[in-house]
């Protein structure tokens, strides 16, 4: 494990000025991206021509996914040097905006994900069962009618039902919220604050378009919205760490080490202009596994100092098209992943296939 290298490449980025907060252009392309998505929003719920609705909800799930992304930098505190801007944005843009619980995100994401990605049984992105399974060891484990359905039906079904992804993320908030507030020992002033966000978001998207049009009009838009978010949504959070090449290993005792691991379960894919946009850096998630404090606009530049810093240590450092990450993603489902029983075997398991 080679912090010392890594505190060395922390210090040059310093001196390049990479460790300062670019507020005035992050929250410049947040209100760009709010933009978008309120007035592809506002058209969707008065038009009345169908090809016209469609291409408004269109622009509007690209805007609201760019918010989205944007405020994943400031969850991590990457926004602005103040932690009480840091989070300002991030109770608007997750509760406010999409209603996802920022106490449950920073817990499930920065505490859980970023400490042990892609450890199975601890890193609950990576952990689709009993609807899915993703690795060999959870198929190992299924019998009967089970197993004949992880082996033939999930690769298909899987696509279909992509469109729950915000609505179970969503749940999975408000379950988080209401057993901290019920817990005198785990509640805090931010969770008060996160339910009174998560209200807000009802008021503001349901309760007052509702004085306008009619209820059940607002209502159908908001589900609409919400599931047009599932599909770009996965495909921003699903490439760097579901492909085969992004390792995983099983829960254990293992000798840890932080480099190993945050690179072995975690690659790159590349994007245009646009995805560049919509994602918010989050293309480039090695530099951000190493880096999450770091603004996200920094990333391309941090990139080619981070390749030769793995490949210098032996470390892997992937990436993959964007198109290329999706379809590998759908692959696990049809022949899943290798869960490897320490970290060791990992790494060796990707120096000798090549991944």
């Amino acid at each position: 494990m080679d912090l010392d290298g890594l505190t060395e490449l922390r210090s040059e980025f310093n001196e390049r000025g990479w460790n300062h907060k670019a507020t005035g252009t992050l929250l410049a392309h947040m209100f760009l991206g709010l933009v978008i998505a309120i007035s592809g929003y506002v058209v969707f719920l008065l038009a009345e021509t169908l090809w016209i609705r469609v291409v408004a909800m269109a622009l509007s799930t690209y805007g609201s996914l760019a918010v989205a992304t944007n405020t994943h930098t400031w969850t991590h505190n990457g926004g602005s040097s103040k932690r009480w801007v840091n989070d300002l944005v991030g109770f608007f843009g997750y509760p406010v905006f999409v209603n996802l619980s920022l106490t449950y995100w920073r817990h499930s994401h920065i505490v859980v994900h970023h400490t042990s990605p892609n450890v199975m049984g601890v890193d609950g992105d990576c952990n689709f069962p009993p609807f899915f399974v993703s690795t060999d060891k959870e198929l190992e484990r299924s019998r009967g009618l089970a197993r004949f359905y992880y082996e033939h039906i999930q690769v298909y079904l899987f696509p279909v039902i992509l469109w729950v992804h915000t609505f179970v993320r969503q749940v999975k908030s408000w379950a988080h919220i209401i057993s901290h507030l019920k817990n005198p020992k785990k509640r805090r002033l931010h969770h008060w604050i996160d339910l009174g966000c998560m209200g807000l978001y009802w008021v503001l998207w349901l309760v007052i378009p509702a004085l306008f049009l009619p209820l059940e009009h607002v209502f159908t838009a908001q589900v609409i919205r919400i599931a047009a978010l599932g599909y770009p949504l996965f495909a921003v959070l699903a490439p760097a760490h579901y492909p085969h090449e992004a390792g995983c290993v099983s829960k254990g005792r293992w000798a840890k080490d932080f480099l190993a691991l945050q690179t072995a379960t975690t690659i790159n894919f590349r994007t245009g202009v646009l995805g560049n946009f919509a994602c918010s850096g989050l293309e480039y998630q090695i530099e951000h596994h190493l880096f999450p404090s770091y603004s996200h606009i920094y990333y391309p530049k941090m990139a080619p100092y981070v390749r030769r810093f793995c490949e210098a240590r032996g470390l892997p450092y992937r990436s993959l098209g964007w198109a290329e990450g999706m379809w590998k993603v759908l692959l696990i489902f049809g022949r899943p992943k290798q869960e490897a029983p320490d970290l060791e075997t990992l790494q060796a398991r990707i120096d000798r296939q090549g991944l």
